[in-house]
């Protein structure tokens, strides 16, 4: 976006960006709602947390220059959200006791049961990577290409990959 398009958004009624906000949740909100699942186990705080990128989202919207992409724009929004919220709530990194609510509608029961195990046990050895090696990873799951993460996380695209190979050592070994 130009100079123009940061005065438009700059300008824009609370009903128009109130409509930007609900077409950037239709199209980004089940991977905002997975990156917020990263972060945190219960799924009370998973709610909370993505309560607290909404907002964040909403109140970043007028402020958006147009130097990236809408989506690099609001997952950085709720990379720093989801940071601060845990550094906030001094939850654990490593609880894996709660039980997860991976949704799969298949209908053969046994394939489910085995996809809701398989999905548990990644979600929990990604859970119990280190913050900055789970980033990257959800990022990466999210479909964000290594310059989107690296500008996400505010770090250079060889960073990214570095994490990344160090962080598929870490599932491997988990896994």
């Amino acid at each position: 976006m130009t100079a123009e398009g940061t005065i438009a958004w700059a300008s824009m009624s609370a009903a128009e960006l109130e409509q930007r906000l609900n077409a950037l949740l239709g199209a980004h909100g089940s991977a905002l709602a997975r990156l917020a699942a990263s972060y945190v186990n219960a799924p009370a705080d998973r709610d909370d947390l993505l309560q607290d990128i909404v907002v964040a989202i909403w109140r970043a919207l007028p402020r958006f220059r147009g130097e990236c992409s809408e989506r690099t724009f609001i997952f950085r929004i709720a990379h720093n959200r989801a940071i601060a919220y845990i550094t906030r709530r001094q939850l654990p990194s490593d609880d894996a006791d709660q039980d997860l609510d991976i949704e799969d509608y298949r209908p053969n029961p046994e394939e489910t049961l085995s996809a809701e195990q398989q999905g548990r046990r990644l979600l929990e050895a990604i859970q119990q990577l280190p913050v900055i090696h789970r980033q990257v990873v959800t990022l990466m799951l999210e479909g964000l290409s290594y310059s989107e993460i690296a500008e996400v996380l505010g770090i250079s695209e060889t960073n990214v990959g570095a994490r990344l190979t160090r962080a598929r050592q870490m599932l491997r070994a988990r896994l």
